[in-house]
């Protein structure tokens, strides 16, 4: 076969296997070169900062405009449509506590196991940027800084807030926007809305298309971190890996199962049985929104009606991102335990309780669509004082807990279509335990 054909052929793979290729190409450069190590006479190190460095300006390009569209987009569709009603409500309800139980269990669990305190992670520290003055950052917060933050949210300058990344300014200005958006009527309303919606689409295309080169970012990034640090990180980070899939292992078996049981009277298992198609699905391709449609082919097999469907599962999509959001979390609280390993500075209570807080209200504004969850964290570590870069130390294994995570994501909306569903009367032929039906 010819050069040409391979290379053809690797093209047109499937984005996760262009993606283990990179990873696997990037251990080999790892265990073969060294820093001094040089390529036409130029660093291969300076190589891969060139290039590892491009992939995250695109990230972090997009994350205004996808991040502000998403929220507009979503929070006028569900204004529009009497979402703030009843049905509305026990949405959202249940978005915003299971979004919060994943964050916790996440939390919970990365404290415990502590994959950045272990003596392996000192090999993840030699990669990152200088741990003394970033942790310097944010040392001696407390809770005047937490109000300061949340005092932020409301802009005195949405212009300098967009400029500056306020990630809880742009999401109350999103929230308002929105809402307001959907009262105005005639054709302005129309017209505005039909402008946020194609930038919406277009930030999905763009996005969609920056990560056509994630095999390019992610071969430079991990094979940095792999030259500097050489394979002992691979022991903290096979550490994180195992807090992150017993994180969402918890949530998936246990904390969703039971909302079923408890509050919608659902034998959990035989409603996973009916919907494994779209868990299947939301694994595979690592998108909740190309796994949409059989979502809402699923649930409707299991008895839910194409009312409750038609609303609860399109928010899902947009706005209910339970694994994302605890992803996000332990990889923030992961990367500071890495950083306080080095420096002696502890990450306190108050930096992880904004962790928590900006996990809760990026997942709401993350798209649906492979890898988008590293947009959100690209903006949460500035926020607590740690580097976008800092991001390179997770890369190797994010595509598979990435699959992971959206399972968990999908799964969550086809839990909560199901709560819906039995507190609005509906009967899910069946799947209810014991005949009992909780009331409307």
């Amino acid at each position: 076969m010819s050069g040409t054909g391979m290379f053809s052929r690797i093209v047109n793979l499937p984005l996760h296997w262009q993606i283990a290729i990179a990873l696997a190409l990037a251990a080999l450069v790892g265990w073969l070169a060294e820093e001094s190590t040089t390529l036409f006479g130029a660093s291969l190190l300076d190589i891969f900062d060139f290039f590892g460095g491009l992939f995250l300006n695109a990230l972090k390009m997009v994350v205004v405009p996808l991040i502000l569209s998403s929220i507009i987009v979503g929070v006028g569709n569900m204004a529009s449509q009497g979402a703030f009603g009843r049905v509305g409500g026990k949405t959202l309800g249940f978005y915003l506590a299971t979004g919060l139980l994943s964050i916790l269990t996440g939390l919970v669990l990365v404290n415990v196991i502590a994959p950045g305190e272990a003596e392996s992670a000192r090999a993840l520290a030699a990669a990152l940027p200088d741990a003394s003055q970033v942790m310097d950052k944010v040392e001696g917060r407390g809770t005047g800084d937490l109000l300061e933050v949340i005092k932020r949210a409301v802009p005195s300058n949405i212009f300098q807030a967009a400029l500056e990344v306020q990630l809880l300014a742009l999401i109350f200005v999103g929230v308002v926007f929105g809402y307001f958006m959907s009262r105005l009527k005639g054709p302005a309303g129309e017209t505005l809305r039909n402008f946020w919606i194609g930038v919406h689409d277009v930030m999905i295309m763009i996005t969609m298309w920056i990560m056509r080169f994630a095999p390019i970012g992610v071969f430079a990034l991990v094979g940095k971190t792999l030259i500097v640090s050489g394979f002992a990180a691979l022991e903290a980070l096979g550490l994180f890996f195992l807090t992150v899939l017993l994180a969402l292992a918890v949530h998936f078996a246990v904390w969703l199962p039971l909302l079923l049981r408890l509050f919608g009277g659902v034998r959990p298992y035989a409603y996973y049985g009916r919907v494994a198609p779209a868990q299947l699905t939301a694994f595979s391709t690592a998108s909740s929104s190309a796994t949409l449609p059989v979502s809402m082919n699923s649930a409707e097999q299991a008895g839910v009606s194409k009312r409750v469907t038609g609303f609860v599962l399109p928010l899902g999509a947009t706005v209910n991102m339970d694994g994302t959001a605890l992803y996000e979390c332990v990889v923030v609280i992961f990367i500071a335990q890495v950083y306080a390993l080095v420096s002696g500075v502890e990450f306190g209570i108050a930096e992880q309780f904004i962790v928590v807080l900006l996990a809760l209200l990026t997942s709401i504004g993350v798209a649906g669509i492979p890898a988008a969850s590293l947009v959100a964290i690209a903006l949460i570590l500035p926020a607590v004082g740690l580097p976008v870069e800092a991001l390179a130390i997770v890369l190797a294994v994010d595509r598979i807990l990435d699959m992971c995570r959206t399972a968990v994501n999908v799964t969550s909306d086809l839990t909560i279509t199901a709560l819906v569903a039995r507190t609005e009367g509906e009967a899910l032929p069946g799947l209810a335990r014991g005949g009992t039906q909780p009331d409307a």
